[in-house]
C-alpha cells in the first residue's frame, strides 16, 4: 500500500488526523494533487526535506475535500487528473478559497499556461521538471502569500529554538542532531504545544496515513528524541516531551510570543 495515504486522506481529515489549524506553526502545509504516484512521492520527499508539512492525493474530488477541510497554505495541482479536470479543481479552489495554487502539467503550450493563470493559478511548472525547482517555486509563492518565515520558532522563554526553513533545532543553546523521524516528532508536537498527540497521529504524520506497522514504533522515536533533548538540556530543567498516560505525548514548553 502506498505510503502517502491515498484513498484514506479524506477520512483522515474527517477524523482530525491532520492536526490543528493550517500547519503554519512549524512550516507551511502543502497539498499535492497529482495522479502519478511516483511524482507524488518525489514531491512529498523534497517538500518535507525543506521543512514543509505535506498532504497528498491522486484524486481531484478528494483534493477539493482536503483543501476545504484542512485549509493548506499552498496547493500543487496537476491539471491532468483522471476523475475531475484540473481546470475545474482550480476553478472551484478559486471560488471557495484564497489558497495559492502552483499548477503542475505536462502541457507546455503557451495557451495552456495562460489558461491556467487566467483561472487563478499563482505559478506554473511544466513537466518534466526538477523537484528542487518546484520546491523553490513553492517557497516563492508561500513568501508572496505571507505563509512562511525563515525565522526561528521559540518555546519555553527561548530554551527551545526550531528553525523550520533550515531543518535544525537547538535546546539551551546546544544543537540537536535529529533523524528525520525524530524531527517529525518534535515539529509535530511543536505545531500545538500542550496538545496531546496520540501514537496514531504521530506515526501518520511521520510515516504516512497508509502505514500498517505497529504504532508503538513511535515510542522508540520519542525515547531517542528525549535522550538527545536530555543530553542538550541544562541540568535541573523540566522535561521537554511529556507522556500523557493512555493518550500520547505533548510538548511541555509553551510557544514564546513574538
Amino acid at each position: 500500500m502506498e505510503p502517502d495515504g491515498d484513498g484514506s486522506a479524506a477520512t483522515a481529515v474527517r477524523r482530525g488526523q491532520y492536526g490543528e489549524g493550517k500547519g503554519r506553526g512549524m512550516g507551511a502545509s502543502v497539498l499535492v494533487i497529482e495522479d502519478e504516484r511516483k511524482i507524488r512521492q518525489l514531491l512529498r520527499s523534497y517538500l518535507e526535506h525543506d521543512g514543509l508539512s505535506v498532504l497528498t492525493t491522486g484524486s481531484g474530488a478528494e483534493g477539493l475535500r482536503i483543501a476545504r477541510e484542512s485549509e493548506p497554505d499552498l496547493v500543487l495541482l496537476d491539471l491532468g487528473l483522471p476523475d475531475v479536470p484540473g481546470e475545474e479543481v482550480l476553478r472551484e479552489l478559486r471560488d471557495r478559497t484564497r489558497v495559492p495554487v502552483l499548477v503542475l502539467t505536462a502541457r507546455g503550450e503557451t495557451g495552456d499556461r495562460i489558461r491556467g493563470l487566467e483561472l487563478g493559478a499563482d505559478d506554473y511548472v511544466t513537466k518534466p521538471f526538477s523537484p528542487r525547482e518546484v520546491v523553490l517555486r513553492a517557497r516563492a509563492v508561500l513568501r508572496r502569500a505571507g505563509a512562511v518565515s525563515s525565522g526561528a520558532v521559540r518555546f519555553g522563554q527561548g530554551r527551545l529554538a526550531i528553525h523550520p526553513h533550515h531543518r535544525s533545532a537547538h535546546l539551551d543553546g546546544r544543537p540537536l542532531t535529529l533523524t528525520p523521524s525524530e524531527w517529525g516528532v518534535l515539529t509535530t508536537l511543536a505545531d500545538a504545544p500542550g496538545r496531546v498527540f496520540s501514537r496514531g497521529e504521530l506515526v501518520s504524520r511521520i510515516r504516512g496515513y497508509a502505514f500498517e506497522g505497529d504504532e508503538r514504533i513511535i515510542d522508540t522515536h520519542v525515547k531517542n528524541l528525549r535522550r538527545k533533548l536530555d543530553a542538550a538540556a541544562d541540568s535541573g530543567t523540566e522535561q521537554v516531551v511529556e507522556t500523557v498516560l493512555g493518550a500520547g505525548y505533548r510538548l511541555a514548553l509553551p510557544r514564546d510570543r513574538d
